[in-house]
C-alpha cells in the first residue's frame, strides 16, 4: 500500500514537473522575440558602452590632462591668473573645464577655485571649490578651507566658521590646526570671544608641534587678559 502512495505521489510531483516546463516552454514560444530583443538590446548596450570608454572617454581624459599639464605648472609658481584663463597658447583651468568637464579629473575645480580666490574673486571661488568632490581627504579638506576664506571674503562669518570646522574635522592632523586658528579668528569677528578661545585651546591641546601651535599662546593670554 506504501509503495502504491508512492508511486501516486511521484506521479503528481512528475505532472507538476511536466506542467512547469510546458508553462516555460509556452512562455518562451510567446515572447521568444521580446526575449531576444532584450538580449539583443543588452549586448549592443555593453558593447557601445565598452566603446565609448576605449575610443571617447579614455582619449579624451588623456588630452584633458596633457592641457592640465601647463596650467599646474603655472599654478605652481603662483601665476593664478594665468593658471586659471590661458595665454592664447595654453590653455586655463577655466577653459578646461568648458572644454572636458570632470574628464579633466576632480582637482580641476579644486585648482580653478583656489586661483579664483587668489584673485579675490570670492563668488566665482565657492562656484568652482563646490564641485571639487575628491577622496584626498587632506586636499578635500583645503577645498572645504578654501571655501571659508572666500566667505570671509564676502563677510558671511557664520557660513565660514562652518566651513572651518568641517576643514579641521576632515583633516584630522596637523593641517587641522589652520583651520581650527581660522575659526578661533572668525569667531572673535563675531565677538564671541570664548568660542575663539575655545578653538585657540584645542590647538594647544592636539596640536602643539604644529606651526600655529608654537604661536597660539599670545591668541589665548590676549584674550585671558581681556576678560
Amino acid at each position: 500500500m506504501a509503495k502504491k502512495v508512492l508511486t501516486e505521489q511521484e506521479k503528481l510531483q512528475q505532472e507538476k514537473v511536466e506542467e512547469r516546463v510546458s508553462a516555460v516552454d509556452k512562455f518562451f514560444k510567446e515572447n521568444g522575440k521580446l526575449i531576444w530583443g532584450c538580449v539583443i538590446a543588452l549586448i549592443l548596450i555593453g558593447a557601445i558602452s565598452l566603446a565609448y570608454q576605449h575610443f571617447y572617454l579614455q582619449p579624451k581624459k588623456a588630452e584633458a590632462a596633457a592641457q592640465m599639464f601647463p596650467a599646474e605648472n603655472n599654478f605652481g609658481a603662483g601665476e593664478y591668473d594665468l593658471a586659471l584663463n590661458g595665454d592664447g597658447n595654453v590653455l586655463g583651468f577655466a577653459q578646461i573645464i568648458d572644454d572636458y568637464g570632470k574628464k579633466a579629473g576632480q582637482a580641476v575645480y579644486f585648482y580653478a577655485g583656489v586661483c579664483e580666490l587668489q584673485l579675490g574673486n570670492y563668488e566665482s571661488a565657492l562656484n568652482y571649490l563646490k564641485k571639487y568632490n575628491g577622496k584626498d581627504a587632506i586636499l578635500a579638506a583645503r577645498a572645504l578651507g578654501c571655501q571659508g576664506d572666500a566667505l570671509v571674503g564676502l563677510e558671511k562669518y557664520n557660513e565660514a566658521l562652518a566651513c572651518f570646522d568641517k576643514a579641521a574635522a576632515k583633516a584630522d592632523n596637523m593641517f587641522a590646526a589652520t583651520y581650527l586658528l581660522k575659526a578661533g579668528v572668525v569667531c572673535e569677528e563675531l565677538g564671541n570671544a570664548q568660542k575663539a578661545l575655545s578653538y585657540y585651546k584645542k590647538i594647544k591641546d592636539q596640536y602643539p608641534q604644529s606651526m600655529e601651535g608654537y604661536d597660539i599662546d599670545k591668541y589665548i593670554t590676549r584674550i585671558e587678559n581681556a576678560q
